[in-house]
This record gives structure tokens, C-alpha cells and sequence, in this order.
């Protein structure tokens, strides 16, 4: 049969009854409201009544009763509203993980592998012909011998270099990420939800680092009209504010926090969806222009931008709008730094970062 064939959209059922399913949902909300408990179950009880997520065993008073108990939810005893404790925190990172890379899985003590071959510890799939100055302990003897009975026959058993076969080896690097978040009003302008998915994604390789590179740090910077270092634990409860875009200030900051940590490989993911439009002047004043490329503030932008090049710290940008003549300065911006950028959409914006910060190949041990 030619052609096309349409059917019904029947969207998946959502989970029903229990309390792992509850949470679940509980979780994905608390993302939505900023961390607002009240807000969230005032919208699992709608749900419930439209979607049936209760069942005649187990209610919404069940599963409420059940968070107390269990320690994701306390409750002031002078009003009685409740707010969220530090493992629904947690909660919220692993499940943010778990959506964007749920094919992860745990190992131990991991670190990112350069591409520079040598004394590594790790070994990867490449292999090559012996070259001088290969140690001795990347040779692969099982390999080499079979090259040598291909190569010279079984009766005559010879073994030369050529026919020594040498495993790549990748040295561990320890790796220091200053994640950098617009929260700049237009994050939820035309009906776009913006800083939920950033959220999510700030929580997830946090989660990540924490999981599977517990020696690499992360240090995450908002910024608005000004830029601040906000703590793992304040991630569910970012805001976005009437905030114009100081991309400057938050890249001087990250710059701050990174020349602190005292590893080789430095690096700065930067989720924005808009174009610089303010700086802080020294007289206190900010100087805005929501109108268009202003060439102060984009000159200021891009000679930050150099700075961190001359410091060795590439900048990813992760541009989650694709107006056109914003990708004109974003394509400036990283060519003055010597960074990479992407234009990804909400959805995929977790599998750039993901792949970005794992393959890491970028920078290399000296």
C-alpha cells in the first residue's frame, strides 16, 4: 500500500494508583512550580479529577499522608501548608536524570577521557600499529602474535614491529563546568515555557557529576540584570524575574568561580534564548536596550568572551531560539572565543549538554 495511513493519536495512559506512580507526577510538577508544594498538589488533585490518578484503595489524602511520612513533604504546624524537604530535592534530580538520560547507567568513580593517547588508565576500542615511544604495556600480545602467524606463516615464527598491535589508552582528566542560566524575562514570553526544561537540565548534570564524575564540579550562575551563584539545592525553586539580559555579568562570574578551581580542563555551558541587551555600569546604572544588537553591549559581550579564550575556557552556547539575526551574533560570539554553539530546541536540549559534557574531546592533558 502507497502513500500514508492516519490513525487516532492515543497518548499514553498515565500511571494510576501507588505511590510511586504519585510521585512521579508530584516530581514532574514541583518542576513547574518552582518548587511550590502547595501549588503542585492543588494541581494533582485536578488531574485526579480529570485522569482518574487515584484509585478506591489509594487516594490523594493516601498519598499526601505517605509524603509526610516518608520525608518528602513537612508541614508548618501554625498554618498547616506544607513545602518540600532536601530528598524531594534529590528526588527531583534523579528524576530529572532518569527523563533526560535514562539510558545512563551508574559506574564508578568516572572521569572524562581527552583525546590525547598515552599512560591512560582507561582503555578504549581503537587500535594501531606500534609507533616509538609506545609503552610496552599498551601492546597487545595476543594480537601481535596472530598478526605475526598471518604475516610469516605458523612453521616460521617470526615477530617484528610492524606486526605489533597497540591498545589506545586515554588519560582521565578531571573536568570544572560553571553552568550559566538566563532567567531574563523573555525565558517565558510567547507562551513558551523556557526555564523549566533549562531547570531540569541544570538538575540532571548535576546529578549526573554527582553520580558518575563525583571528583568534577559544578558551579551554577543565573543571570538577569545582574548574575549570582545559586547553591544545587536552590535549582528547584529558580524563577524567572523582569530581568533584562547582562550576558556580560554572568560570564565575568563564571569566569570568577572557574579561576578558583584548580583543575586543567575548564568550561562554560551557557542556556540563553536572547540576545545581551543590559550592563552594569560602575556608577551603579544599568545601561539597557531591548531594541535590538546594541553595539555597547555586544562589544562588551565579545571582549569576555576573548577573556576566557586567552584563559583557556571555552564557552558552549546552548540557543534556544532561532531568530534569525540572533544567530548572526551567536556565530561572532563563538568564533571571538573559539567555542561551539547550538541551536537546539527544548526538547533536545538535555541530549546536547548530555553529549557535550561526556565525549569532552575538546580539551586535552598536558
Amino acid at each position: 500500500m502507497r502513500g500514508f495511513r492516519f490513525t487516532e493519536f492515543k497518548p499514553d495512559e498515565l500511571p494510576r494508583g501507588g505511590f510511586d506512580n504519585l510521585l512521579k507526577i508530584f516530581s514532574q510538577l514541583l518542576n513547574y512550580t518552582s518548587g511550590d508544594a502547595e501549588e503542585a498538589l492543588a494541581w494533582m488533585n485536578e488531574l485526579d479529577k480529570k485522569y482518574q490518578l487515584t484509585t478506591e484503595d489509594y487516594g490523594m489524602g493516601d498519598f499526601i499522608e505517605d509524603l509526610k511520612n516518608k520525608g518528602y513533604l513537612s508541614e508548618n504546624p501554625v498554618d498547616g501548608t506544607f513545602s518540600i524537604t532536601a530528598k524531594t530535592e534529590q528526588t527531583i534530580r534523579q528524576s530529572a536524570l532518569e527523563e533526560i538520560f535514562g539510558k545512563l547507567k551508574k559506574s564508578g568513580k568516572g572521569n572524562h577521557n581527552s583525546n590525547k593517547s598515552g599512560l591512560g588508565e582507561e582503555k578504549n576500542a581503537d587500535r594501531r600499529e606500534y609507533q616509538y615511544g609506545d609503552s610496552l604495556d599498551q601492546i597487545d600480545m595476543t594480537a601481535s602474535i596472530h598478526n605475526a602467524q598471518i604475516n610469516h606463516g605458523v612453521n616460521n615464527f617470526t615477530l617484528t614491529e610492524r606486526d605489533l598491535e597497540v591498545e589506545e589508552r586515554d588519560f582521565k582528566t578531571l573536568t570544572s563546568t560553571a553552568l550559566m542560566i538566563d532567567i531574563s524575562h523573555s525565558m517565558i514570553l510567547y507562551g513558551e515555557d523556557r526555564i523549566t526544561p533549562a531547570k531540569k537540565v541544570a538538575m540532571a548534570l548535576a546529578e549526573l557529576i554527582r553520580t558518575r564524575y563525583p571528583k568534577d564540579t559544578l558551579d551554577i550562575v543565573v543571570f538577569g540584570n545582574d548574575a549570582w551563584p545559586i547553591a544545587l539545592k536552590d535549582l528547584p525553586y529558580l524563577q524567572v524575574g523582569p530581568y533584562h539580559t547582562n550576558t556580560y555579568a554572568g560570564l565575568e562570574l563564571a569566569t570568577d568561580l572557574l579561576r578558583r578551581r584548580k583543575t586543567h580542563n575548564k568550561q562554560i555551558f551557557m542556556i540563553t534564548d536572547g540576545k545581551p541587551t543590559c550592563l552594569k555600569e560602575p556608577n551603579g546604572r544599568y545601561y539597557k536596550n531591548s531594541m535590538g544588537l546594541d553595539r555597547k553591549v555586544i562589544n562588551k559581550t565579545l571582549t569576555m568572551a576573548a577573556q576566557c579564550k586567552r584563559l583557556k575556557i571555552p564557552i558552549t552556547t546552548f540557543m534556544i531560539a532561532k531568530d534569525p539575526y540572533l544567530q548572526q551574533f551567536v556565530r561572532q560570539f563563538t568564533q571571538v572565543n573559539g567555542g561551539k554553539a547550538f541551536y537546539s530546541s527544548l526538547n533536545g536540549l538535555g541530549e546536547y549538554i548530555f553529549e557535550d559534557y561526556i565525549r569532552n574531546r575538546r580539551r586535552t592533558v598536558k
